[in-house]
């Protein structure tokens, strides 16, 4: 069955402490998001005024201060800071305290989160191998298997058992950036999660049919599974101050060889700061709801069946509240 249209918040865990944090997921729900995605994050990208709360603890939160929205993490790495093992039995908990609400993101990491703890960052040849292996092991661990004894590469079980998991296993989504890891999420993931921005070719010719060459390796329709995309929009009635606001994820206009050897915040804000002027390219920045649909067109009409909206500013109720009112609803009657 093709999964159903489903429009998300994403809750920058980089930029606002927890608490403030949780209000805006309350008030996503409240606004009529379908979803709530968190990044999990140990340094956020700016050291000044930068935030990293702990994403595992905040989601229980969340899901105690909300009834319906999907929550997950948009991604987390279970392949350094974590064993793959304690990422099963986090998730085995939130499943079964909010069954059939909790989504297991997961990526193959970033050096400035990693490296503080002093581990050696390998290459991605490396990085994506311990992701399928970890991600092979979570899966084991969540399904009905008395115990597991697991000998890979890089990660290792001695009959080890997962007590509290929901009755249905939390599903698994792949963020990918290129062709290789989204055939895998094809093939070994229930979605697929990726970031706009980047070229209407990436999603087009190499992302969305590598995930469908992976789907159909396993033996599944690549349509029955979710395609999420986090969409990166500024809206504001005031196209000045939502220019404005993109200026502090400048970090994201940074090439990517250029930040991934970096592993302190403050030396990521400084490079940010050489690239503040053309922050504003990586979103999608509009004051007209008509003029903000259609720069969202390209994505829908891709097929990707869940849209998960990073706003950056400040004013996030502010965004939540105007984006709930004027943009969701127009996502919804002509696509939904």
């Amino acid at each position: 069955m093709k999964p159903p249209l489903r429009l998300g918040y994403k809750a920058s865990a980089e930029q606002f402490g927890p608490r403030e944090l949780l209000d805006f997921a309350i008030a996503a729900e409240q606004n009529g998001f379908d979803s709530v995605f968190v990044s999990d994050h140990f340094q956020p990208w700016r050291f000044s005024d930068g935030h990293a709360p702990f994403a595992l603890a905040w989601l229980g939160a969340a899901g105690e201060r909300t009834s319906r929205v999907l929550l997950g993490t948009s991604v987390l790495t279970p392949t350094f800071r974590y064993h793959p093992a304690i990422v099963a039995q986090a998730f085995g908990t939130l499943g079964a305290l909010f069954p059939g609400r909790i989504i297991l993101g997961v990526g193959s990491g970033e050096h400035l989160n990693e490296g503080a703890l002093g581990i050696q960052w390998p290459d991605n040849r490396e990085r994506f191998a311990r992701l399928r292996e970890a991600v092979q092991l979570i899966r084991r661990l969540l399904a009905k298997e008395d115990v597991v004894t697991f000998d890979g590469e890089y990660y290792h079980t001695r009959k080890a058992k997962i007590y509290d998991r929901p009755s249905e296993t939390v599903p698994i989504y792949v963020g990918a950036g290129g062709p290789q890891v989204a055939k895998f999420a094809g093939r070994a993931g229930d979605g697929l999660i990726c970031t706009s921005g980047k070229g209407m070719e990436l999603y087009s010719e190499q992302l969305l049919p590598s995930f469908s060459d992976g789907a159909k390796e396993s033996g599944r329709d690549s349509d029955e599974l979710d395609r999420m995309i986090e969409v990166k929009v500024s809206f504001d009635t005031d196209r000045k101050r939502a220019l404005e606001d993109t200026k502090i994820w400048a970090s994201l206009s940074l090439p990517a060889e250029q930040k991934s050897g970096i592993d302190d915040p403050r030396e990521m804000e400084r490079l940010a700061k050489t690239v503040e002027d053309v922050a504003y390219k990586r979103w999608l920045v509009s004051d007209d709801p008509d003029e903000h649909i259609e720069q969202l067109r390209p994505y829908l009409d891709l097929g990707f069946t869940h849209l998960v909206f990073h706003s950056p500013g400040d004013a996030q109720a502010r965004f939540l509240e105007l984006y709930g009112a004027q943009i969701l609803p127009r996502i919804r009657q002509r696509w939904g």
